[in-house]
């Protein structure tokens, strides 16, 4: 139920936010928000993160249909279970199906966050899928803490009243 209630909010609020940038502000128009660290630039990407392959974003939709796809695969096979995993997977379906929607509707994707002075433009679909990376990784070092503290355990166990 996680899983379905975080795709659906991430995918929500990105696609209402988006919408809110392209009606109010102009192409290439920034808004101060809390300067220095976070301000609103509208832009359109045509290709994929730090604009990179502009012109082929359509093809990152086959690739986000893929990505998602490959989600519901694992989860039905039982891979991807506990709260992490599936907060994880649901921010990572809600933002990929959020710019794949962009990308199909419009042919490119609706960013509009810029991070300091010096960061990189992005939307919440974005910010879903990065925040969805960070509880893979964190799912990993807990798994990978659990498994070296049950090893010791065995190790230890396996050591005392033998002759």
């Amino acid at each position: 139920m996680l899983f379905y209630l975080i795709s659906i909010l991430v995918l929500l609020a990105d696609q209402a936010a988006k919408w809110m940038v392209r009606l109010n502000m102009q192409l290439g128009e920034t808004i101060p928000f809390w300067n220095p660290y976070v301000q609103f630039t509208y832009y359109e990407n045509s290709g994929a993160a730090f604009s990179s392959f502009q012109g082929f974003g359509k093809y990152f939709s086959i690739v986000a249909a893929v990505f998602v796809v490959a989600i519901f695969y694992y989860r039905r096979k039982g891979v991807l279970r506990g709260p992490l995993l599936e907060a994880a997977s649901g921010f990572l379906v809600g933002g990929a199906i959020g710019n794949a929607i962009d990308r199909v509707i419009f042919h490119q994707v609706t960013d509009f966050l810029v991070f300091g002075e010096d960061g990189g433009i992005m939307n919440l679909a974005d910010l879903a899928i990065n925040a969805g990376g960070i509880l893979i990784v964190i799912h990993l070092i807990i798994d990978q803490v659990k498994s070296s503290t049950a090893k010791r355990r065995r190790v230890k166990g396996s050591g005392t009243g033998q002759a």
